[in-house]
């Protein structure tokens, strides 16, 4: 995690949370992902300040509750640096290791349904990420498993490797417990026997393609960010639904660099030049790309092109509030947890578990079923 990140995901937190305690947490998580070691100097209040936009006494009482955790110390004069850990203070039976790519929008949520059932069941927690970089997977998993860890939650880089089963084979040989989070086997059906928690990703996208057949629209563009690992599931989904509806596919693909450098006006004028009113897309940031691009080319949203993102990390903050699929993320984190400490409290007499999560839809104003309802209403 480094500066920028932090003022990302602050600026981004739920108006509901209060704002120190986001910025504690955040602070927390980057300790923990060992983007500050032990000792290390932390930003200084003022720079923090600048830098998220709050306020000088948010963020000092921020790092109040971290000092009063003991997790950062204060040296007068010098500043405020991460605290030494102490082992022999550890309360935990157990002491779980996980390895998430980053722990930027979609997976805070799931890191904290981890947090918060360890916690409770007085487990420990160690915490490893490597950035979406695969060669840097292998050094973080044996970090976690010299550091002494019962068991781990892992999501590894399954897609576009040459043999994902043997990499699969090699994590779970490890010498302790493995649940896989929002990873599995899928094209093996019965023949993948990892422990899993995944969203139902393929369920998601056949959700909004029928919410959107069902608003009147006879047929549903997919906009994919290409190259990712949700995005076989969701095409799946979204082909799956075509073919239930009967209306030909249209699947539109770009990069995130290519979203980023301007790709939305291309791919509005194929949607549009193919006759779609209406468009899933993948993810939220590119919706709300596609939606400037739209109001930039008096494409009305909903009225014209009706829109669901998938993912809602930020689908309520677009200029139209998305509709969104919304993977149920603190409950996937959750799961795997409770999963992962019935695995080592039970051993081999615990089943299996490979559990599935359906998202929920949840519904904005920017596929029109809010304007349908009201004008339902009036007549």
């Amino acid at each position: 995690m480094t500066r920028k990140s932090v003022s990302g995901h602050i600026r981004d937190t739920d108006s509901r949370d209060l704002k120190f305690q986001a910025l504690a947490d955040e602070l927390r998580r980057g300790i923990l992902a060992g983007t500050w070691a032990v000792g290390a100097k932390l930003p200084t209040e003022a720079q923090l300040a600048a830098e998220t936009g709050l306020s000088l006494t948010t963020v000092r009482r921020a790092f109040d509750e971290l000092v009063q955790a003991e997790v950062v110390v204060r040296r007068q004069g010098a500043g405020s640096f991460v605290a030494d850990r102490q082992p022999v203070r550890r309360r935990s039976r157990f002491t779980v290791g996980v390895l998430l790519p980053d722990t930027q929008l979609y997976y805070p949520r799931v890191l904290q349904g981890i947090e918060e059932t360890l916690s409770a069941q007085d487990v420990g927690l160690q915490l490893a990420t490597y950035n979406y970089q695969p060669e840097r997977e292998d050094s973080s998993i044996e970090f976690l498993v010299e550091s002494g860890v019962d068991g781990l939650i892992l999501v590894p880089t399954l897609g576009g490797i040459a043999d994902p089963q043997q990499r699969v084979r090699e994590l779970t040989s490890l010498n302790v417990p493995v649940v896989l989070l929002e990873r599995s086997l899928m094209d093996l059906g019965p023949g993948d026997r990892t422990e899993h928690v995944c969203s139902d990703h393929q369920g998601g996208a056949y959700d909004a393609v029928t919410h959107l057949v069902g608003l009147g629209h006879p047929s549903v563009a997919l906009l994919t960010r290409a190259q990712t690992p949700t995005e076989p599931a969701i095409v799946a989904g979204y082909e799956r639904a075509a073919a239930d509806v009967g209306f030909a596919p249209l699947i539109l693909a770009a990069l995130k660099e290519e979203w980023e450098d301007g790709a939305a006006e291309g791919l509005l004028a194929q949607l549009l030049a193919a006759g779609a009113t209406a468009a899933l897309v993948f993810g939220d940031r590119e919706a709300t790309l596609l939606e400037a691009a739209a109001r930039r080319g008096g494409v009305r949203v909903p009225e014209d092109l009706a829109l669901v993102s998938y993912d809602d990390e930020l689908a309520d903050l677009a200029e139209v509030p998305l509709t969104a699929v919304a993977p149920a993320k603190h409950r996937m984190g959750r799961m795997a947890a409770e999963i992962l400490l019935r695995r080592l409290v039970e051993g081999d007499d615990c089943p299996i578990h490979q559990v599935r999560l359906r998202p929920r839809l949840v519904v904005r104003e920017s596929c029109g079923a809010k304007r349908l309802s009201v004008q339902h209403e009036q007549e």
